[in-house]
């Protein structure tokens, strides 16, 4: 299988149509769909952002006790969720998660989407792509996932090129070097933005632009959220496959996608840089499946 393969369901769904309209509070959840043995704990990276109050409120409302359960680094929480020491999880997209499948051998599912944010290139030293200079060196996230995604960002940039022009599984090896303008170092996600004033610039994940008080005068260039091709960037709510059912845990995806309070706080939280997105899980679980497929088929 051709290693620039890209889901076809991520190419053939309409981002457009996915784009969620704001409702207001959810329905009142039906008896019996509230936990039974304590609260729904869900593991984030960022508990900080204020719409996360605002969603335990919306769901305490309909009768079900979440605990926010916060994450320093991307690769805690699904082995948290796997082990059972989470009920869900909200801070991956469906491409990390297919990664993380593949790699542990598990079968963590998605229930619902959240939300596609843009992945940017920031930097305190210069102020355009055209001022970073020759040789100079760009920290990127040194997971496959979004340090894939990192890698095309830069490419469309204009800052390096890749073998086979990239894809979500090029790595740092498929940066062409006589024909790139800068160099790329692999660090972890949450020291890319504290890395900056040792690089030119960093691919930075939103989930530490804001705690590291980064703004839009550092950003230089970022991915189009609208890109149809950008469908497998989707964040989602992540649920082990025999808990992908389960009424209580649909329940809060939709108080997640339909509390106005909770929607504008993730725009908020977002700089205004988020797409907002209600994706049928059905279509997230199908474009998962086939992400799995091309990670194996290219192992």
């Amino acid at each position: 299988m051709s290693k620039r393969f890209l889901s076809a369901a991520a190419l053939a769904l309409p981002l457009a149509l996915l784009v969620s309209g704001c409702a207001g509070s959810a329905d009142t959840a039906a008896s019996g769909d509230t936990a039974a043995d304590g609260p729904v704990r869900i593991g984030v990276v960022g508990a900080g952002d204020p719409y996360w109050e605002t969603f335990t409120e919306a769901a305490a409302d309909e009768g079900i006790e979440v605990e926010i359960v916060d994450f320093t680094s991307y690769d805690q929480p699904n082995p948290a969720l796997s082990a059972g020491e989470l009920d869900l999880n909200q801070f991956q997209h469906v491409i990390y998660l297919a990664t993380y499948n593949v790699a542990a051998g598990d079968d963590l599912q998605p229930i619902g989407a959240t939300a596609i944010y843009p992945l940017g290139l920031y930097s305190t030293q210069y102020d355009s792509v055209a001022d970073i200079p020759e040789g100079g060196t760009i920290a990127i996230p040194n997971d496959e996932s979004n340090g894939a995604r990192a890698l095309l960002v830069l490419q469309s940039a204009g800052l390096i090129e890749l073998e086979d022009g990239g894809s979500i599984f090029s790595t740092p090896a498929d940066v062409i070097e006589e024909s790139s303008k800068v160099k790329v170092e692999a660090v972890d996600a949450d020291f890319t933005a504290s890395s900056l004033p040792d690089f030119a610039g960093a691919i930075v994940n939103n989930d530490f632009v804001s705690k590291s008080g980064l703004t839009e005068d550092e950003l230089l260039a970022q991915d189009d959220p609208a890109d149809p091709a950008s469908f497998p960037y989707i964040n989602i709510f992540a649920a082990k496959a025999e808990d992908a059912d389960n009424p209580t845990y649909l329940k809060l995806v939709e108080i997640y996608q339909s509390t106005q309070g909770v929607q504008d706080g993730v725009l908020e939280a977002s700089g205004g840089t988020a797409v907002l997105v209600q994706t049928p899980a059905a279509d997230l679980v199908t474009s998962l499946t086939e992400v799995e497929d091309d990670i194996r088929a290219n192992q």
